[in-house]
């Protein structure tokens, strides 16, 4: 599972004019099954963006994680993040996820995502989204569990 994480200070995903998802401070995170991911991935890159220290203390010094300020999290499936771009000028998608499988773990990840923390939405897989954001820093990771397989 990738997960590619930005800090932000407001974040929203509107598909076909309707708001579907929005935060205020907290992590706006794009998510990508990748072929060969199971909920045990998907659940291990969980609980590191729920962990991952982005935030500053009060010195300035990123050492808090989302569980520590109780920001939001909104989640968009991406499955262009498990590109392989390492030749021609087109970019293959053999390394994501079936659509119904990235569905499936999109979808677990989501609810696993809701039920640890309060304040998660996110945007629908498959749709076309338009995502806005207001990034804070700019803070921007690529966050990667591998593929058990």
């Amino acid at each position: 599972m990738i997960g590619l994480l930005q800090r932000v200070s407001s974040a929203r995903v509107e598909v076909g004019g309707e708001t579907v998802g929005a935060i205020d401070h907290g992590l706006l995170v794009l998510v990508c099954a990748e072929r060969g991911d199971d909920e045990s991935s998907a659940f291990r890159l969980l609980e590191r963006l729920l962990n991952y220290r982005v935030f500053p203390d009060a010195l300035g010094k990123m050492n808090r994680s989302l569980r520590d300020t109780g920001g939001g999290l909104l989640l968009v499936p991406q499955f262009t993040l498990a590109a392989d771009t390492n030749s021609g000028n087109r970019p293959s998608f053999t390394p994501a996820a079936a659509p119904e499988e990235g569905r499936r773990l999109f979808d677990a990840f989501v609810s696993r995502a809701a039920a640890l923390h309060a304040d998660t939405s996110s945007g629908r897989f498959g749709a076309d989204m338009q995502v806005s954001l207001t990034n804070d820093g700019p803070v921007t990771f690529w966050l990667r569990v591998p593929p058990a397989v």
